[in-house]
């Protein structure tokens, strides 16, 4: 079943613009998400850092966590990306770069799926959120990151964390089709991602 934020959601969703470094955000205990994101040729766009909120989704940040450290996520496609709404990579299924991503939103990892852990932290900009189907309890590997304000996905998904860097490169990943709900042609990638504690 297709993992991803509910397509009524996209109707809803307005463009905004924010200037880099997100004033007011800050860096909290992590752990972080460093995640390098290349183009569908390799050219790098620059970096990002996703500060993950342990206290609020723990058993979701443990599982980006373990993801991370084993290289699952590294060569991950950003499926769909829609412009004023939000980025969303993580399929480690069926999204690696080199292989054959038509079915990229549809798999997740071979680890059971998570149970919700919903809270009442709100939808921002740069607030990075776990992809599901209409199941809440369906989120796996697949996450998603704002790109402008989404208070229609308050308590409806779990909130892992919030980017505190990088703003510019997130603004730039390729934007997807709008009539295709934001499926990417030539993707770009999350070439390395890291965690730093």
């Amino acid at each position: 079943m297709r993992k991803l934020l509910l397509a009524s959601a996209v109707a809803l969703a307005a463009p905004a613009a924010f200037a880099e470094g997100l004033p007011g955000v800050t860096d909290g205990p992590g752990p972080n998400l460093v995640i390098e994101v290349a183009d569908a040729a390799g050219t790098s766009k620059g970096t990002i850092v996703l500060d993950l909120n342990a206290e609020k989704a723990p058993k979701h940040v443990e599982r980006i966590v373990s993801l991370a450290k084993s290289g699952a996520y590294d060569g991950v496609v950003f499926h769909r990306v829609i412009g004023g709404f939000m980025a969303q990579t993580g399929d480690v299924q069926y999204g690696k770069k080199d292989g054959d991503t038509s079915r990229a939103g549809m798999g997740g990892s071979e680890l059971p799926d998570l149970k919700a852990e919903f809270s009442d932290v709100p939808f921002g900009a740069g607030t990075v959120g776990m992809a599901r189907s209409q199941n809440p309890d369906s989120a796996n590997s697949q996450f998603f990151i704002d790109l402008a304000p989404a208070d229609f996905l308050n308590g409806q998904y779990t909130v892992v964390g919030q980017l505190v860097d990088g703003w510019d490169v997130l603004n730039a990943i390729k934007k997807g089709d709008e009539a295709a709900n934001g499926l990417v042609d030539k993707p770009d990638v999350m070439v390395k991602v890291t965690v730093q504690e």
